[in-house]
């Protein structure tokens, strides 16, 4: 168990000593990433679909703050979208409109969940999302992943009505629209995980902020369980296009991920919780010490309180 700690300290120290070059490696790589997976399913711009448009506007966003990844995505779709249809490109651009607008007003610093969360998709890890922000956000993160979604599905939408989308061209302007709206808002299977995801999240998000030993473990486990049930009962409700055995083994994975990303973040010694107490001219302070696992010795050692007043063990409060 050591070697894991010691591997993780040898991280932390080298990300922080290189962090302004490793925060611009990391924008550029996800720039590339997603701007690349755009072009794949969507690619109707020719202009737009090139590697040299694609790794110019990656360097771009590497200088940049990560919110720029996201403007170029979602600008890299409509424009496919406008070269396929002007409806497509103007219902896409209202659903985008109407999330951004949602996302800068309640969830402003959870930028790259409208990001990440697409991509989880496109690799087949969507469940891991709503865990990991769930561990790192509030339960208001729920909208920023839940537009991840909206986005994923608005995408897969538009590629696989290409032909559909251009035999439409003897149908009135209304029409069109009614046809991509429906398509893009009445999916049951979307509408499916954005409920289950945001349950998913408040769920984490409320379970590790309790004051138990293992929070972060619990909040884990209840999560996922809590994603599973949702989805399975809304598979059945909505009559969603959700399959059981790639939601278990997406929950598996989820699972690895999430430890690992705990491991990384929180990582305490349940073993050796401390309570002091200390007080000041007004008050008297009961506080809940929990030390952190490093690895030199094996363990980090505990701390004790300041100020005026003793150290008490468990048993005592």
């Amino acid at each position: 168990m050591d070697n894991i700690f010691e591997a993780r300290d040898f991280i932390e120290e080298i990300v922080s000593r290189y962090e302004t070059l490793i925060r611009a490696a990391v924008r550029f790589f996800l720039a590339l990433l997603a701007l690349s997976v755009v072009n794949s399913k969507l690619g109707y711009m020719e202009r737009l679909d090139s590697t040299a448009v694609v790794v110019a506007v990656s360097l771009l966003c590497a200088i940049m703050p990560a919110g720029m990844i996201v403007f170029f995505s979602s600008l890299f779709i409509i424009l496919h979208c406008y070269s396929l249809s002007l409806e497509a490109a103007i219902v896409v651009l209202a659903v985008f409109l109407l999330m951004f607008l949602l996302y800068f007003r309640f969830t402003p610093k959870d930028t790259m969940a409208v990001l990440l969360t697409p991509l989880s998709y496109v690799f087949g890890v969507p469940h891991i999302m709503p865990v990991i922000y769930g561990l790192k956000g509030s339960p208001l993160s729920a909208l920023s992943v839940g537009f991840g979604v909206i986005a994923y599905y608005t995408v897969d939408f538009v590629a696989e009505s290409e032909d559909k989308i251009k035999g439409m061209a003897d149908a009135t302007t209304v029409e069109r629209f009614r046809t991509i709206l429906d398509g893009v808002i009445k999916n049951n299977t979307m509408v499916a995980y954005v409920i289950a995801f945001a349950a998913t999240v408040v769920a984490v998000s409320v379970i590790r902020r309790l004051p138990i030993a293992h929070a972060w473990t619990i909040a884990i486990a209840m999560g996922l369980v809590v994603d599973i049930i949702a989805l399975l009962l809304l598979s059945v409700r909505l009559d969603a296009d959700i399959s059981v055995g790639g939601l278990m083994i997406g929950a598996l994975i989820s699972a690895a991920v999430a430890f690992l990303f705990k491991l990384f973040t929180f990582s305490v010694d349940y073993a050796k919780t401390e309570r002091v107490q200390f007080e000041d001219d007004e008050y008297y302070y009961y506080v809940k010490a929990v030390p952190k696992i490093r690895s030199h010795g094996g363990r980090s050692r505990s701390r004790s309180g300041s100020g005026s007043g003793s150290r008490r063990s468990d048993e005592d409060l």
